[in-house]
């Protein structure tokens, strides 16, 4: 997550909290907590065992992380609604990235490994989770293309399907910024090519009723904290519609710039069409 995309635009200004939201923030806020710690616990646990029995392989590790999320959705008061065909075989998935909730709203959809900035490992707390998730952790220095290619091949031969936001950043949940291609050349590997496909998925949040649309996106310099707070705080709250695109081969493009272009259509095409329809 790389909160720096900024259209110049005051971001949304909330009331001060009242008391019964600093009351719903208590009572959504600790259970959310404890299941965060409990399942970080249990997903060590669990580690334990199956790493000397599967290696990187994630059986059970990953169903964990899925639960996990789903469970955080419901005690937030957050709805998903997803939609399109499911992707079979090895490959990654990208979508559009609007705010710090994407992270549990696609785990909880989908059985996924994050690729993320080398730094995000630091994070504190965010890290954490990152590193217990499986988070892939990458070097923007183009100089270690080589090393990144052979970690995708690796988890990817272990039945890994990547997830990774191919806009770099986040943004007001209003639109779709261009994909960058850096990330796309490593499918391009000749052990790779022919083998995987990718999916587009296009993420759209629905704002709660009478707030600002761009509730629920993180940008600029918005802190995680606030943000946070006055999701657990809101009364009433919107629902993300995930839109899931046909997957296409890698090997149908000529480069990765053809093939970012043609998912970052799809994701384009869907999340407009989701904007439209907002319920």
């Amino acid at each position: 997550m790389s909160p720096t995309w900024d259209d110049g635009a005051a971001p949304p200004q909330h009331p001060s909290f009242t008391l019964a939201d600093k009351l719903r923030i208590v009572a959504r806020g600790v259970p959310v907590l404890l299941v965060l710690g409990f399942g970080l616990v249990l997903l060590g646990l669990t580690r334990l065992i199956e790493a000397p029995l599967f290696g990187p392989e994630r059986p059970v590790s990953a169903g964990i992380v899925k639960g996990v999320c789903r469970i955080v959705l419901r005690l937030m008061g957050l709805r998903v609604r997803i939609t399109g065909p499911r992707m079979t075989g090895p490959g990654a998935i990208v979508a559009n990235h609007s705010s710090w909730l994407d992270i549990f709203v696609l785990n909880a959809c989908r059985t996924v490994f994050f690729v993320s900035k080398a730094e995000v490992a630091g994070w504190p707390g965010i890290g954490l989770l990152a590193r217990a998730t499986g988070t892939v952790f990458i070097s923007r220095d183009r100089r270690e293309a080589g090393a990144q290619t052979a970690v995708f091949r690796e988890r990817l031969s272990h039945g890994h399907r990547l997830m990774f936001f191919p806009e770099g950043t986040s943004t007001d949940g209003l639109r779709v910024l261009p994909f960058k291609s850096t990330l796309f050349a490593a499918f391009f590997d000749e052990t790779l090519v022919h083998e995987i496909q990718l999916q587009a998925m296009s993420v759209i949040y629905h704002a709660p009723e009478g707030t600002d649309a761009r509730f629920y996106g993180w940008w600029g310099d918005m802190d995680f904290a606030p943000s946070m707070l006055r999701v657990l705080a809101q009364p009433r709250h919107g629902l993300v519609d995930l839109i899931c695109h046909a997957p296409v081969r890698v090997d149908d493009f000529a480069n990765r710039k053809s093939l970012a272009s043609h998912l970052e259509e799809q994701v384009r095409a869907g999340h407009a069409m989701g904007l439209v329809g907002r319920t």
